[in-house]
């Protein structure tokens, strides 16, 4: 853990002082983006602070018991209906917060940001690697494991009141980014982060049921599926499965209950790294990369391909379709 003292007090300084507040997590918002979000959000509400939540695209169903998530103004719905207008008028803001986003292009607001005002001030929240430098006050922690565990420390550094709202919000990004604290990003602080969260009243087992014992029978085929479609590159050994946009087009499957998948198949033993290709449909290929190896940063991989991430934890997107060629895959 970091000692991020003097960034979290001038924080909390800037927002105090603010008059309207645009809080922004990454596009295909996760738990952790959005429970970050909402948890400042439910702060900002109590203080009587003029606030906006906005994300690119529409936040899933499944985290409806967040509070404040069905306030989320957003630019492209889940079935890709562009509302074509940027949904806020991005000068009416004296302060951004933005959370969870790995880069500044996770926003899909990076032109509005870097040619903001000189009275519009920028404060980043993230424990991904630093990529941009934008913000004027930067709070990252690499070494944390979620988002939520950097705003849980905002809390506890500026002695803020935490709730059971907060708590249980806060909590959600704390399980849904170490997959129920089981990655190896889980720390010391985590556990005491989370067992605090617990005193002041979040319900680890119901937030269970809302985040991972929510599959339906579909999905759980097709996690089926996915696993019995695991194949090994023996040259870098490197487990891979690929799921098609035709097999994932005829199911009746929110694309949420396929979050978890990555993390699942990192269990297995033996592996340099794990990676789960999934074809979205709409011309676009969504990688995820897992590794338990400590020697290796698949980060690195996820570079190269043009995303990032953490050295055990990464992703990317391209450009392209899927095409099988003599038992194997190309990208076309």
């Amino acid at each position: 853990m970091k000692n991020l003292d003097h960034q979290y007090q001038s924080a909390l300084s800037k927002i105090t002082q603010a008059q309207n507040i645009l809080l922004v997590t990454h596009y295909n918002p996760d738990g952790d983006g959005l429970s970050s979000s909402c948890a400042m959000a439910e702060y900002l509400t109590s203080i009587g602070k003029s606030h906006t939540l906005y994300c690119h695209t529409e936040p899933s169903a499944t985290y409806h018991f967040l509070p404040h998530l069905s306030e989320f103004l957003f630019t492209e719905s889940l079935d890709k209906t562009c509302k074509q207008e940027l949904p806020i008028a991005f000068s009416d803001y004296d302060l951004i917060l933005v959370f969870d986003c790995g880069s500044l292009s996770r926003t899909k607001l990076t032109e509005q940001i870097l040619g903001r005002e000189q009275n519009q001030f920028v404060i980043e929240f993230d424990h991904h690697p630093k990529v941009d430098d934008y913000a004027n006050i930067e709070i990252r922690d690499h070494t944390a494991a979620a988002t939520a565990e950097i705003v849980y420390n905002f809390f506890l550094i500026n002695n803020l009141r935490l709730d059971k709202t907060l708590a249980n919000t806060l909590m959600t990004g704390l399980v849904t980014d170490t997959a129920n604290f089981l990655y190896p990003s889980t720390s010391e602080h985590t556990i005491e982060a989370a067992a605090n969260l617990v005193r002041h009243g979040a319900h680890l087992p119901r937030i269970n049921d809302y985040t991972m014992r929510n599959k339906s029978l579909e999905a759980m085929k097709l996690w089926g599926q996915i696993m019995a479609d695991l194949q090994i590159n023996k040259k870098y050994n490197l487990a891979f499965t690929i799921l098609p946009k035709e097999t994932f087009a005829n199911q009746a499957i929110d694309k949420e209950e396929l979050e978890g998948v990555s993390g699942f198949l990192s269990n297995l033993h033996g592996v340099n790294g794990l990676l789960f290709l999934r074809e979205e449909g709409d011309g676009i290929l969504r990688g995820s990369l897992r590794t338990n190896q400590d020697n290796i940063d698949i980060s690195v991989l996820a570079r190269h391909l043009g995303g990032g991430g953490h050295a055990k934890a990464s992703g990317f997107s391209l450009k392209g379709e899927l095409q099988k060629i003599d038992g194997g895959w190309r990208v076309t």
